[in-house]
């Protein structure tokens, strides 16, 4: 069996984080599968998904180590092609991944206590964001 649904964000500003777990969660229990996994997958090249513990402290440093990482303001060869400020979001984005697979066990994802899904808006403007959400399994 495999179900497909899709989660629109609006964001704001470079750095922002949203926890996507129970969105995704709500997708996995209508799909109706069981056993098997959810695919979580951000449409566009400058926003990131993960895991992390989603608490105010880590959604401060995850946006700041990664600007100290990979720092807006630098000469990037992309900056030299199109001159739109945000090479920095493209390698922030791709450092992360566009992506993430969850198992599903008994129609519940399997994540740890402090694990909960997000997205990281990494470019330098507000955006509209689509994330992916496709159910596999049984």
């Amino acid at each position: 069996m495999v179900h497909q649904a899709r989660i629109t964000l609006h964001t704001d500003r470079h750095g922002q984080m949203h926890d996507l777990t129970s969105e995704v969660a709500d997708i996995v229990q209508t799909s109706g599968v069981r056993n098997g996994l959810v695919h979580i997958f951000n449409v566009g090249s400058t926003g990131a998904v993960g895991t992390i513990e989603f608490e105010p402290g880590l959604e401060q440093d995850l946006p700041e180590i990664l600007d100290k990482l990979i720092p807006p303001g630098r000469t990037y060869g992309h900056e030299q092609t199109w001159h739109d400020g945000n090479a920095h979001s493209h390698l922030q984005a791709t450092w992360l991944g566009p992506d993430l697979t969850v198992p599903v066990h008994e129609g519940r994802l399997v994540l740890g206590t402090w694990q909960q899904i997000f997205h990281l808006e990494c470019d330098i403007k507000p955006r509209r964001r689509e994330i992916m959400i496709t159910v596999i399994g049984e």
